[in-house]
Parts: C-alpha cells; structure tokens; sequence
C-alpha cells in the first residue's frame, strides 16, 4: 500500500504527460481537502525540475515556488520577518501573484523549467485571480502552474479552462484506517465515517481524541436528549477550555456525520432536518473563529443544533 493509495491514476496522468513532447503548462489537482493533492504537487514539482546529472536540493527548492496563506497585515509581517509567530491571511493576495510574477523575469536556477504550486487556489482574491490569469494565457518558456483546489467551481471558468485537471478521488474507509494504523494512531469506525474520505480530516479526529465525541454525536442525531444529558456529556467531552483548533474540529466531526446520516435516511422529513442541521453546522463553523462565543454555551448550541435532527423532534433550544 502506497502513501496515497488514491493517487494511482493521477500518477498515471501526470507521468505520461511528462513523458510526452508537449507538457501542459498548466494544472488544477482537484478533490476534497485532505486527500494528498498538497504532497503531489510538492512531489510532482520535483519530479518536473529535475534534470539528468544536475544535484536537486533535498529541501526547499529554488525551482519550486509555494504559494498559500501569507501574513495577515503589516504587523504579522514584521513579527514573521522577526522569527516570531504572526496570524495568516485567511486568502492568497494579488501582492503574492504579482511578486511571484516578477520571479517569472528570471530565468530557473539548477534548469530549464520552473514550478509554480499555488495552494489553495480556491482562496485567490479576485484581483490575484486575475493577475494569475494573465501568466496563465502566457506563460514564459519552461514555467508550469500546479493550482491545488478543493471546490474548484470557486475558481475562474477561465483560470479552469486554461489548466489540465487531475481528479483525486476520496480515499475508502478501509483505505483511511490502514492509513492510521500505519501512523500508530487509534481507528473508530464512527470518525472515519465522519472524515469522508478524507485523511487530513480522520488524522485531526485520531489526534483530538475525538472517538467518543463521535458516538455521542451519533446519539444526538437519533435521540430528543430531553433531560439535557447527552448535550452535557458532549460539552464535557469538548471540554470548558477548547481552543478553536478543537472547535472546529468537532464541528467539522458533526457535520460529517450529519452528512453521512443524510445520504443514508429514507425518511424525506428527517432528511430535510438532516440537510438544514448540516446548513446551520456550515454557518457556526465559519461564524466560531471570529464571533465572541461563550465558550461554555457553544457545545450546549452545537448539540442542540444536532437534536433538532432527530427522529420525529422539534427544534429544541437551548
């Protein structure tokens, strides 16, 4: 079993193209979050630099330019160009197209061609969509884009159409389990349903320890909890303290089982309160890193927002 077992086919793709006279210059590796794209990209990038009988680097390479989340703003720069820890940017800034651009002038270092991977491509500004747009319609000789997308309808039909795209598919939940088992990390058959295909997602569960948070999560899904009991259980589990790495994994944990649960009702109703609890799970993850939550009352919200998709339940609050 290889690293990425789901990577076999854009391997494939991409060895052949590589080996044909005419490589595309450009490349949108597209699938879920968490099934590998970033690590091919980074491989595939070497893979595409190289030259016979030229020394590579065995780390960062001058040939390979990453970009992702930069600072945030002007304080986050000078704490990052100080060594110190700095907030990143929640979107790639046209200032890092144009300064990758300006890269561009110059000719690779160790060989003939250049890589650019740009991760996520999905989080360009639109002004930066554009910018990119333009060394997409013309690229200098011997320079390839790898875009890493995750919900590539986000992207440009233009930046779309000018790339090749690589599809990767979600990994099987036999896949994922054998892929903890080999980091030494414990397998719950709850979690894993609830990564849904994906490895970044079951390694956070694994590292969170949020196994049990998984059956109680399950509970409320099928259960009114009208002594309140089970919505207890889970904000001890969550614990009084959580940061918001492990609040937004639990909401993260939620939604997939939501989700899994949806795909597999047979009742229309209940599927509808499935799909709306899913919808409200969505909002308070996007709306729990910046909105002045009591961090006591917050489990107490997501529980309630799980019971109210329980069989033949009303909308219960908090």
């Amino acid at each position: 079993m290889t690293r990425w077992p789901n990577h076999i086919e854009p391997w494939r793709q991409w060895r052949d193209a590589l080996g044909s006279e005419r490589m595309h210059h450009g490349w949108l590796l597209s699938g879920k979050a968490g099934v590998g794209k970033r690590d091919f990209a980074m491989e595939a990038a070497r893979e595409l630099v190289a030259e016979p009988g030229v020394p590579q680097p065995q780390g960062d390479h001058p040939d390979i330019l990453v970009l992702s989340y930069g600072p945030k703003d002007d304080k986050a720069e000078k704490a990052q160009a100080d060594g110190k820890s700095f907030e990143l940017a929640r979107s790639i800034r046209i200032k890092q197209i144009r300064a990758m651009q300006r890269r561009l002038s110059t000719r690779p270092t160790l060989g003939a061609r250049r890589a650019i991977i740009i991760d996520p491509a999905d989080d360009l500004e639109k002004s930066a969509a554009n910018a990119l747009l333009k060394s997409l319609e013309e690229p200098p000789v011997g320079t390839f884009f790898l875009l890493v997308s995750h919900r590539s309808a986000r992207l440009l039909p233009t930046i779309r159409s000018r790339c090749r795209t690589l599809r990767f598919p979600a990994l099987t939940d036999g896949q994922l389990a054998a892929m903890l088992e080999d980091g030494g990390l414990p397998v719950d058959p709850a979690a894993i349903a609830a990564a849904e295909g994906s490895f970044g997602a079951a390694l956070r569960f694994a590292s969170q320890d949020l196994n049990p948070l998984a059956q109680v999560i399950a509970s409320l899904l099928s259960t009114r909890d009208s002594d309140f009991k089970q919505r207890g259980q889970l904000a001890r589990l969550i614990g009084p303290r959580a940061d918001r790495e492990r609040i937004q994994a639990v909401l993260d944990l939620a939604q997939g089982l939501v989700a899994r649960a949806a795909r597999s009702c047979e009742s229309p109703e209940q599927r509808a309160r499935l799909i709306d609890t899913h919808a409200a799970l969505v909002t308070l993850a996007a709306d729990a890193p910046t909105a002045n939550f009591d961090p006591t009352m917050l489990p107490f919200e997501i529980g309630t927002l799980l019971v109210s998709a329980a069989p033949a339940s009303e909308t219960a609050h908090a």
